[in-house]
C-alpha cells in the first residue's frame, strides 16, 4: 500500500497552502456529521483520508473508507500520511480517548474532539465546535447534562444564600444563579476578602440584586445577621476547610468550621424560615481517613439529625462530591502549573486513584437537589470509573505537547497524612436508591444516636473554648462518632 503525501494546491500569487490530511476517528453519526461539515468548507484546506472504527459492519462514507480499527492506529498512520486526527466517538469513556491520545502523541500526531453527545442529539456539531482535548474529556464517563431551566419555578423571586460564594464551587453556583435563574437576591458570603471583591468584579451586576457579606460561618452571631436581615429562601452551604493535609495539622479549625459552622446554618435556616438548605459534602466523608472527611460526615449526621426532629421545618440534604477538575487547589491546575515550570510533577503515590467531576456538573447537581428532595436526603453522583492519577497526570503532559518522564519527569513522594489510595462515594451499608434524575442517588448511611452526638457536641464545643492543646481530645471525639475514622496515616 502506498503512503499518501500531503498534496499542495497553488494559489495564483504562487504562494502554496498546506493541504492537512485528516482522519476522523469514528464512523457513526458523528463521524458522519464532521466529515459532511469538512466537505462543505473547502476554505480549511482539509482533505478526509478515511476513517477509524471499531465496528467492521460499517461501510465506507461518501467514498471515504474504514482504514482500520482503533487499535490499529499506528498501522493506519504507518500506511497513510494524516496530519490531524479528530475523535468523533462523543460516548467514549474517558479510557478509549486516553488511549487514543497517548497512540497520537506517540506518533507525533495532531488531534482534536468533537463536542459530547447532546450536540450530536441536537443535530448541532459544527467545523468551529472541533476543539483541543480538554481534561474533562479524559473522565470515564460522559459529562453528566442536567437541566437547571426548569428550576425556575423553584427559584423565581426567591432570596438564595451562598457560603463560601468565593471558592470555586460557590463561584460556579453563584455564576448559574445568576445566568439562569429568576432570583430575586443573591447574598454571597465568605470570610476571603480579596477572593470576594474578585467574585464582585465577574458576575454581572445588574440582575438580581447581590449583596456580598465578609463572614465567618463559625460566628453565630455575625451569621444571624445575615439570616435576620435577608432571610433567605434557599441556602447552598459551601464554606468548609476542604485540603486534607493541612486539616490534619489543624484539627481545630477543621472541627470549629465544617462541624459548628455547618451546625450554625442548620440552626438559623430553621430560625428564619428558609425553605431549603443544601450542604456541599464530600466523598471523603465515607469511611474517612483525614480530619477532613471525618468532619465532613459528622456535619452530615448533624443535618440527618436535624431533618428528623419535628419542629424542624426547613428541608435539608447533602450533596456528596468527588474531585472537581479545575477548582482551586485541585490536581489538574496543580499539574499544570508543574508542567509550566519544566517539571517535575509530584504524584504521592503511583497507584493513587480518584474520582473527578466537572465545576458545571458540580453546580448543577446542587441546584437540581431543589427539584426531588424532600429533606434528609444524602445524594451521590455516578461518577464512573475512578481515574489513575499517574495517567491522569501523563495524559495532562501529552495533551501540552510534551512527553511524560522525557521532557517533564514525575516524581512519587509518598501518601501524605489522611490520604486514601482511592476514594468511595457510598459504604456497603448505605444502600444507594435512584432518584428520578439521571445518575443521581441517594445514599443511606446509618444514623449516628442523637445523645451520642449531641452530648459529643457538647464535649467538642466545650474544648474549642480552652487555649490548650487539644487536637488529641478532638481526634478521640471525632472518633466516638465517626468509628469508621481511620487513622492509619495519623501521628
Amino acid at each position: 500500500m502506498q503512503k499518501n503525501s500531503t498534496k499542495k494546491n497553488k494559489k495564483t500569487d504562487d504562494n502554496y497552502i498546506d493541504i492537512k490530511n485528516i482522519l476522523i476517528i469514528g464512523a457513526g453519526v458523528a463521524g458522519r456529521m464532521v466529515c459532511d461539515e469538512i466537505l462543505t468548507h473547502s476554505e480549511l484546506n482539509y482533505k478526509i483520508i478515511g476513517f477509524a472504527d471499531d465496528d467492521t459492519a460499517k461501510k465506507s462514507y461518501k467514498n471515504f473508507p474504514i482504514l482500520g480499527k482503533i487499535n490499529e492506529l499506528d498501522k493506519i498512520l504507518k500506511n497513510y500520511q494524516i496530519d490531524i486526527a479528530l475523535i468523533a466517538i462523543p460516548s467514549a469513556r474517558g479510557a478509549l480517548i486516553r488511549k487514543i491520545i497517548n497512540k497520537c502523541s506517540k506518533n507525533k500526531l495532531e488531534f482534536r474532539i468533537v463536542p459530547g453527545i447532546f450536540k450530536i442529539i441536537s443535530g448541532d456539531v459544527k467545523i468551529n465546535q472541533i476543539r483541543e482535548v480538554k481534561p474533562e474529556d479524559l473522565l470515564g464517563r460522559e459529562t453528566v447534562q442536567l437541566d437547571i431551566y426548569n428550576l425556575k419555578t423553584k427559584t423565581k423571586n426567591k432570596t438564595v444564600l451562598v457560603t463560601g460564594g468565593a471558592g470555586s464551587i460557590g463561584t460556579e453556583l453563584c455564576k448559574q444563579l445568576c445566568d439562569n435563574l429568576e432570583i430575586s437576591k443573591l447574598l454571597i458570603i465568605d470570610q476571603n476578602e480579596s477572593e470576594l471583591y474578585y467574585l464582585q468584579q465577574l458576575l454581572n451586576e445588574t440582575v438580581p440584586q447581590k449583596i456580598y457579606g465578609i463572614c465567618d460561618i463559625s460566628n453565630y452571631n455575625r451569621l444571624e445577621f445575615f439570616f435576620k436581615k435577608y432571610r433567605p429562601d434557599i441556602v447552598f452551604h459551601a464554606a468548609a476547610y476542604k485540603h486534607v493535609p493541612l486539616m490534619e495539622e489543624n484539627i481545630y479549625e477543621a472541627v470549629r468550621v465544617n462541624i459548628f459552622g455547618s451546625k450554625n446554618i442548620f440552626e438559623l435556616a430553621n430560625k428564619y424560615n428558609t425553605e431549603y438548605c443544601a450542604l456541599i459534602s464530600t466523598d471523603k466523608a465515607v469511611n474517612p481517613t483525614s480530619i477532613m472527611g471525618a468532619t465532613k460526615r459528622i456535619a452530615e449526621q448533624i443535618l440527618l439529625y436535624y431533618s428528623n426532629k419535628k419542629n424542624y421545618n426547613t428541608k435539608l440534604s447533602a450533596v456528596r462530591f468527588g474531585n472537581v477538575l479545575a477548582s482551586r487547589g485541585s490536581v489538574v491546575p496543580l499539574f499544570q502549573a508543574q508542567i509550566a515550570k519544566g517539571g517535575p510533577i509530584t504524584i504521592t503515590h503511583p497507584e493513587i486513584y480518584r474520582y473527578f467531576m466537572t465545576i458545571g456538573e458540580a453546580a448543577s447537581l446542587v441546584l437540581n437537589t431543589l427539584k426531588i428532595s424532600d429533606g434528609g436526603e444524602i445524594f451521590v453522583l455516578d461518577m464512573g470509573e475512578q481515574i489513575k492519577i499517574a495517567d491522569l497526570a501523563k495524559n495532562l503532559i501529552i495533551l501540552s505537547g510534551l512527553k511524560p518522564n522525557r521532557d517533564i519527569k514525575i516524581v512519587y513522594t509518598g501518601l501524605r497524612k489522611g490520604e486514601k489510595l482511592f476514594e468511595e462515594i457510598l459504604t456497603s451499608k448505605d444502600n444507594a436508591t435512584a432518584t428520578k434524575l439521571e445518575k443521581i442517588y441517594i445514599a443511606y448511611p446509618q444514623k449516628t444516636s442523637d445523645t451520642l452526638l449531641i452530648n459529643t457536641l457538647k464535649k467538642m464545643k466545650k474544648l474549642l473554648q480552652t487555649n490548650d492543646d487539644i487536637d488529641a481530645d478532638l481526634k478521640k471525639l471525632i472518633l466516638t462518632l465517626v468509628p469508621e475514622f481511620i487513622i492509619n496515616h495519623q501521628n
